[in-house]
């Protein structure tokens, strides 16, 4: 829903803006996202939310809607959200997006995801048995750093 949309809305009362937007968000993804639907009858939390959801999903035009689709894919299966993952995918394949696409924007999401796991795991490794090595202090980042130069190595 565009902004100037929003703004002629927020004229109107609560009920009939929660009914206009969910009227629009199942124009743009053709259902209603179960959270959404869960909040709808709380207007002052769905419309905030909805206008903030806008904001950043489809107000900007910097991206095009595949492009966010397959973000919201990457993001949704990297988090393990299953319920998202299979609302953006859906809402890909609106789009247009092939089963290939969606297929590499998930691989490309779990090499990532994977990184993160071993970034934090090898770190973890190597702050635990650096503890006893002479002058090293785990905890300190800046006790860490070679302070040697090139030359000097």
């Amino acid at each position: 829903m565009e902004i100037e949309k929003i703004k002629e809305l927020l004229d109107e009362k609560p009920e009939e803006i929660v009914e206009k937007m969910l009227e629009d968000m199942k124009k743009q993804y053709g259902e209603v996202p179960y959270i959404v639907n869960f909040i709808k009858d709380m207007p002052e939390l769905f419309i905030s939310r909805m206008i903030y959801t806008n904001s950043i999903m489809r107000e900007f035009k910097r991206m095009d809607p595949k492009t966010v689709e397959l973000i919201s894919i990457a993001v949704a299966s990297a988090l393990k959200c299953g319920h998202c993952l299979k609302t953006h995918i859906r809402a890909a394949k609106r789009l247009g997006v092939s089963r290939e696409e969606i297929f590499d924007t998930i691989l490309i999401s779990s090499t990532v995801a994977n990184a993160s796991i071993l970034a934090e795991g090898t770190r973890a490794i190597d702050s635990e048995f650096a503890s006893t090595e002479e002058g090293k202090d785990p905890s300190c980042m800046f006790c860490n750093f070679n302070s040697e130069l090139p030359e000097q190595r």
